[in-house]
């Protein structure tokens, strides 16, 4: 079903799960400045303490060993390593705690995948401009050269940014994540094309100076849901969907994968809504120049995080503002049939996800392909006999497996979201994906594996079975 050496995995994130939020001379992150400004998360919750992994990560080990996994992701806090976000100050305290984590791995057989950053960016490097500044690409670039140079001689799978998408869009058009700016129409485009320059230059710095002695990989985490027409035999939906799909996927996965540049289709929606409002400043979605790192080709595999699917139908257009809704002029919707997880927004579709494989085999050349993040979330009253999740992840997986054998997709691993309950952004502890129950009314956060947990266990195992074969 999977080809040998495949990696089973679990993801987390750092300001998620570790705490210790002003422990051994760690700088803020952005996310520790949102969460305590009141109405910004779920009850004024924070991730001060979450699963407090800073100080119980012989515990996360534990969890890791239950599951039989051989690959763990989790980030690397730029402010626990770089308290000001520049290497003028590295606090070797940080460095130790990471240092631990990774050979504590090693020793256990489990491969790290690390990402560089999963939306925390030092609040020092905020009050600079954080992501909107162009000197941003710089400076995570230096950041990125002091990680490789530190843990890259034992890491040998790295994500550079995770999502994207995410960090331009909801903490920089919406408003509604870290560092919660609302500029419509302009910020998450600047955002965004500095994260690419940023990745970029992480990649050839890693390429040029580390490859060929540490002999390992870099890219970035691309989010996406599968999209297809509402209906498969009207010209508008689809042509409202190869849209969506510009403004999502393609946003990130195109400069990377195809042209070294944003999807015409992106270009020309943002260009034709700033004459229809009569906008008259510079290009809002920016062109790369001669100074930039070659953004085409910086990626040794495609990280792909996907959750659920939706289906697409032209937008109203009836916007007179500037706003990435009004760019992209779609409207999307949930099948009545398919089941929702927990959180709205999350329709239960496993074979969305073999779609979307498909689909990046034959638009991206066939790359490599590690799922980075795939889950099923739960709210309200607690159910340790997830029957449902444990279903989904049983049916997800027979998608990929199906990815592989039947269509042809190069993929290399799959990474369950996530390892425990943990700090869910603007939800708070609200909302609950691991594999494992976190008690936060516990003092000791006992960590207690759900039955999609022992699922997820009995696949690996059953795997490596059939490996020794």
């Amino acid at each position: 079903m999977f080809p040998r050496d495949f990696a089973w995995g679990a993801g987390t994130a750092a300001y998620q799960i570790e705490g210790g939020s002003q422990a051994d001379l760690k700088g803020p992150s952005i996310w520790d400045t949102f969460c305590h400004e009141k109405g910004r998360v779920f009850e004024d919750q924070n991730g001060d303490v979450a699963c407090n992994s800073y100080e119980l990560w012989d515990k996360d080990l534990e969890c890791i060993h239950q599951l039989g996994l051989t690959h763990y992701r989790l980030s690397f806090s730029w402010a626990r390593l770089l308290p000001d976000g520049t290497t003028r100050h590295v606090n070797q305290k940080g460095v130790k705690y990471y240092n631990k984590v990774i050979d504590d791995l090693l020793s256990s057989n489990v491969s790290p995948m690390v990402t560089l950053y999963h939306f925390d960016l030092p609040q020092a490097l905020q009050d600079q401009g954080g992501w909107k500044s162009p000197i941003i690409a710089v400076l995570f670039d230096s950041y990125a050269k002091f990680c490789f140079q530190t843990f890259g001689d034992r890491v040998k799978l790295w994500i550079t940014i995770n999502e994207p998408y995410v960090c331009a869009k909801l903490g920089n058009e919406d408003g509604i994540h870290a560092p919660g700016i609302q500029e419509k129409g302009t910020a998450a485009y600047l955002v965004g094309h500095n994260m690419l320059r940023a990745h970029a230059m992480a990649w050839h710095s890693y390429d040029s100076v580390y490859r060929r002695e540490q002999k390992g990989e870099v890219s970035l985490a691309v989010n996406s849901d599968w999209l297809e027409p509402l209906r498969h035999d009207h010209e508008e939906d689809i042509a409202a969907t190869e849209r969506n799909r510009a403004f999502t996927l393609g946003w990130f996965a195109w400069p990377v994968f195809v042209t070294g540049d944003y999807p015409e289709i992106m270009r020309c929606a943002i260009e034709a809504q700033s004459i229809k409002v009569n906008y008259s400043g510079a290009s809002r979605l920016p062109r790369f120049t001669s100074d930039d790192p070659v953004i085409l080709g910086t990626a040794d595999f495609f990280a792909l995080n996907y959750y659920t699917s939706r289906k697409v139908k032209p937008g109203q257009g009836v916007e007179r503002n500037i706003c990435m809704k009004s760019d992209r002029n779609v409207e999307e919707v949930l099948d009545p049939s398919w089941p929702i997880c927990g959180v709205s927004w999350l329709a239960v579709m496993p074979c969305g996800l073999r779609k979307l494989l498909k689909y990046i085999k034959e638009t991206f050349n066939n790359p490599v392909v590690y799922v980075t993040e795939n889950g099923f979330s739960q709210v309200g009253m607690l159910q340790m006999e997830d029957i449902q999740r444990a279903g989904y992840y049983k049916e997800t997986i027979l998608e990929v497996s199906k990815a592989i054998q039947e269509d042809g997709v190069d993929v290399r691993g799959y990474f369950a979201w996530s390892l425990m309950d943990n700090f869910e952004w603007a939800d708070g502890f609200s909302v609950r994906f691991g594999l494992f129950h976190v008690d936060f009314s516990d003092p000791k956060l006992r960590r207690t594996m759900y039955r999609s947990g022992k699922e997820y266990s009995n696949i690996i195992a059953e795997y490596k079975r059939n490996q020794c074969k």
